[in-house]
């Protein structure tokens, strides 16, 4: 008996990892409202995610077997950054993932002139260990001038930057909490940058940035996703808004899920975890399921150090979801495209 207390406790005891399951696959509707009213009509768009925790020995026993458990170290997951910082950027994440696709579906429904945004500067999401800013800024900063130019997007800032020797002494001004801050140093020069604009690579602050943008809409979006974090869900939110501003009937009473940052252009990118979403929307119900595409290729699997989403839903779908639809897609209008008439991209 004591054996049997001694073994069960030693596979509950905690690893320094991760452990990722299939999550929930909810329904939109349930967090956003457009002028105050929720979407009434029949179907869903569903917001998929995973459950994503500190894992023990019985996890990592489990995941030998089965492979909706997935075991991945913590410093993979947060990037070397603490708890508090990581819940932060994830927030932030969801948040620039929601304006983004205020304004794909506002464009797209033929109501860009009832969308207004703000630029506010560059969101510091890391900070390089190199940086000669590491000690003055913060994760969670924005940054608003840099030698007390504002642009109006994160590529203006880095071209302002790119050029530079390295070494130059610049002045950031940042917005922290409220209050606006200035701090002066010198500039990085930046590995891996090298490219046919900057045949030498380029120079800048040794950060990793997104845009800070503020949008205000009319009629107004309300977006509340609770614990949910992360950019994932970004095209998912961008039909069901689109659904609602234009009344179309896209959903025509099926049961969608799917997952992928969006940008403001409506271009979707990749994400984690595609596998045990699928797996997710199949336990909901789902009957189609629309995944980022990139093309394969051997020096893109050289670059990520493994497959695409595509490829990893591909086997997902086969395994856990067989008569579930899975769509590749690029952008925003190759999701409309196949809700409106069936048409999927050509994968081949």
């Amino acid at each position: 008996m004591l054996l049997v207390i001694a073994a069960a406790a030693f596979l509950l005891l905690p690893t320094s990892d991760y452990v990722e399951t299939p999550g929930e696959a909810d329904n939109i509707r349930n967090f956003m409202t457009v002028d105050g009213q929720r979407d009434q009509t029949k179907g869903s768009f569903r917001l998929v995610s995973v459950y994503l925790s500190p894992a023990n020995r019985l996890d990592w026993l489990i995941s030998r077997v089965n492979d909706t458990y997935s075991i991945t170290p913590r410093e993979e997951i947060q990037g070397g950054v603490s708890n508090r910082v990581y819940a932060m950027i994830s927030e932030y994440q969801m948040k620039t993932a929601i304006l983004s696709a205020e304004q794909v579906a506002f464009k797209a429904a033929g109501m860009a002139d009832q969308l207004h945004t703000t630029y506010r500067g560059i969101y510091v999401a890391s900070i390089a260990k190199n940086s000669r800013f590491a000690k003055k800024i913060r994760i969670g900063d924005t940054i608003t001038k840099i030698d007390g130019r504002h642009f109006n997007n994160a590529s203006g800032y880095q071209k302002y930057l790119a050029n530079m020797p390295k070494g130059r002494m610049i002045e950031l001004t940042v917005l922290r909490q409220g209050k606006i801050l200035t701090y002066t140093g010198k500039t990085v020069h930046l590995a891996n940058t090298k490219d046919k604009d900057y045949p030498k690579g380029r120079s800048g602050i040794g950060i990793s940035l997104v845009d800070n943008v503020d949008v205000m809409t009319q009629p107004a979006v309300a977006v509340n996703v609770g614990q949910i974090s992360g950019p994932s869900g970004g095209l998912m939110f961008s039909l069901q808004l689109y659904s609602q501003l234009t009344s179309e009937n896209i959903k025509k009473g099926r049961n969608i899920s799917g997952t992928g940052t969006i940008d403001d252009q409506g271009r979707v990118g990749e994400i984690g975890g595609i596998d045990k979403k699928i797996v997710a929307a199949q336990r909901a119900g789902s009957t189609v399921f629309f995944a980022p595409y990139v093309k394969p290729s051997k020096a893109l699997a050289k670059l990520t150090g493994g497959p695409t989403n595509w490829q990893v839903a591909q086997k997902a779908q086969k395994k856990h979801a067989p008569k579930m639809v899975l769509v590749p897609v690029r952008n925003f209008q190759d999701a409309l495209n196949y809700l409106k008439d069936g048409t999927i991209i050509k994968t081949k």
